[in-house]
């Protein structure tokens, strides 16, 4: 299968197809999927514009809002993750991810799918140390300094993350993984970046919670962007323990000489971040993903099970206030509370059967604002617009039986929930006929944009269920032990970086963009009482006193 990673997209989805379609006509094939490493972009109109954390000089409606309104369609499926430059307002209101226009699909905060066999996951935003082990308090309209924290990552995300078991084929973020600079050509990136080498040399450049992910998910490939360079590294990991290395040295001798094994890859992450899209950057690079799940043309889309179990193991955990809290863990050694939530398989089953053992990932966008129309005068002032809750966040609730963040923040903030009307189908057919089947599936789901109806108990108050804050962890229902191809670019003339096959050339076409520049604010830590109990960490110093570092 052939996929096409991208750096920062900074809202040139035009410009990126085109260039995906050039290296297809001039190479004489087709690209089977896109993926997107953050600062999407996805403005659909002036308003979601005014919730990005960027300067009034840089607000440009680029070219998504073609494809959210159906003037364009995007010819490959795209499999994005946010940064820290986007509609902060339309992402929230897909918490577990959804399609944002079709064929373009956001993993949320945090999210797991399946493409042809092809375990992909990613995780969504930036790591500031200050916002960290905060809940997810913010919703539109956004004051200024939650315009920024709204794109920080949080705890849970990464906790649910941790939990996932088996391999995971690509994970995707936004930030890099700190430290990763060591497994490549560290003295080059300094050279192409200068002022990363005092971060480099205090070990604080990249994300903590990005790290700790690396060393325990250990994917076969990492793509990342933000700090609008290339870079690519090889992280070796260690599948054993010291007291082990003995015995399975002496074991590989023994296969060797039987033959058996010797063209198995070896334990090792291959790592590339990429350059934002603007002319005479690296800001694309295709490679090849085996899978025996593909035939040509044939793209399947499918939830991850054992990542659906998680999210609805773990949705009494969901915090949606802005003081700190803290998440079970093995040192609270005196407590009978579960903190291990990788399945079991009985939990899976359970799942499945919430599912009706459909995984596919339902093609039900539906635009729920009007699409942004240059004819129009747009001259005017242009306030942010408000929170509302999607119709795919609402039925994914409702078949998983979990809890959407921004309903329950809405409800905490002593605000009425504003429900999206649904608008005029996308003019892409196969989209329109999933969207209307499920919606008569999930009639009694409110879809009027009316916000007097009747709520279910997951929407009425999040302090009346007995699992919904995390103020009681569940057992677990069975004991678990324990916690816890090569890159091909095409290329002509540009610097050849140390990259992880080490034969690659790269092909960059040149693109109009104009740079743009990233800020970042300070947020108001509220005193309102953490909603669940909180437990002694060992590591808690770990996750804090990164306020210093500098957003991309």
């Amino acid at each position: 299968m052939k996929v096409a990673v991208e750096g920062c997209a900074h809202g040139e989805l035009e410009k990126i197809y085109e260039t995906i379609q050039s290296i297809e006509n001039e190479e004489g094939f087709k690209v089977d999927l896109l993926l997107c490493c953050g600062d999407f972009q996805a403005t659909r109109n002036l308003e979601d514009l005014q919730t990005m954390a960027v300067p009034q000089k840089y607000l440009d409606m680029c070219t998504f809002y073609k494809y959210y309104s159906g003037e364009l369609v995007a010819p490959i499926l795209t499999i994005f993750i946010g940064g820290n430059h986007e509609a902060s307002n339309y992402l929230q209101e897909l918490p577990y991810g959804g399609w944002v226009a079709p064929n373009i699909y956001y993993l949320g905060y945090a999210g797991v799918v399946k493409v042809n066999g092809v375990r992909i996951a990613g995780l969504s935003g930036i790591y500031k140390g200050h916002d960290y082990l905060r809940g997810r308090f913010e919703y539109a309209p956004y004051t200024d300094a939650t315009r920024t924290s709204v794109y920080h990552v949080r705890q849970l995300e990464v906790f649910r993350l941790k939990q996932l078991s088996g391999e995971t084929d690509i994970f995707m973020s936004h930030d890099w993984p700190r430290g990763i600079y060591n497994y490549g050509n560290k003295s080059q990136l300094a050279r192409f970046k200068p002022h990363f080498r005092d971060e480099m040399d205090r070990g604080q450049l990249g994300s903590r919670p990005c790290e700790d992910l690396l060393k325990m998910l250990k994917p076969k490939y990492w793509f990342a962007a933000h700090l609008h360079c290339k870079f690519a590294a090889v992280v070796p990991h260690d599948e054993v323990d010291d007291l082990e290395t003995d015995a399975r040295n002496c074991e590989e001798e023994d296969l060797k000489q039987k033959g058996v094994g010797e063209s198995k890859d070896e334990n090792i992450t291959k790592f590339l971040a990429l350059d934002k899209c603007l002319p005479k950057r690296r800001f694309l690079q295709l490679l090849d993903i085996e899978t025996s799940q593909f035939s040509e043309g044939e793209i399947r889309m499918e939830y991850d099970l054992e990542w659906l179990t998680i999210l609805y193991l773990t949705n009494h955990l969901t915090n949606v206030k802005a003081s700190k809290y803290y998440l079970p863990g093995p040192q609270n050694a005196a407590s009978t509370e579960r903190y291990n939530f990788t399945p079991t398989v009985d939990e899976m089953e359970h799942v499945r059967n919430k599912f009706a053992a459909d995984l596919e990932v339902p093609k039900n966008f539906t635009r729920t604002v009007e699409a942004y129309n240059p004819s129009e005068d747009n001259n005017g002032h242009v306030p942010q617009p408000k929170a509302q809750i999607n119709p795919q966040s609402q039925q994914f609730c409702d078949a998983l039986g979990i809890d959407d963040p921004v309903s329950l923040a809405l409800i905490i903030g002593g605000h009425e929930l504003n429900y999206s009307a649904t608008l005029n189908e996308s003019t892409d057919t196969e989209f329109n006929d999933s969207a209307t089947s499920l919606q008569t599936e999930h009639s009694s789901l409110n879809m009027s944009g009316s916000t007097g109806d009747a709520l279910s108990p997951r929407q009425i108050s999040p302090f009346k269920r007995k699992s919904s804050m995390g103020l009681n962890l569940p057992k677990p229902i069975a004991e678990v032990e324990g916690v816890e191809s090569e890159l091909e670019v095409k290329n002509s003339d540009e610097i050849h970086i140390d990259n992880i096959s080490g034969d690659e050339t790269e092909k960059v076409l040149p693109l109009g963009v104009e740079t743009t520049n990233e800020v970042d604010g300070e947020t108001n830590v509220l005193s309102a009482k953490p909603p669940i109990k909180k437990f002694k960490r060992r590591n808690q110093s770990v996750y804090m006193n990164e306020d210093k570092e500098v957003e991309e």
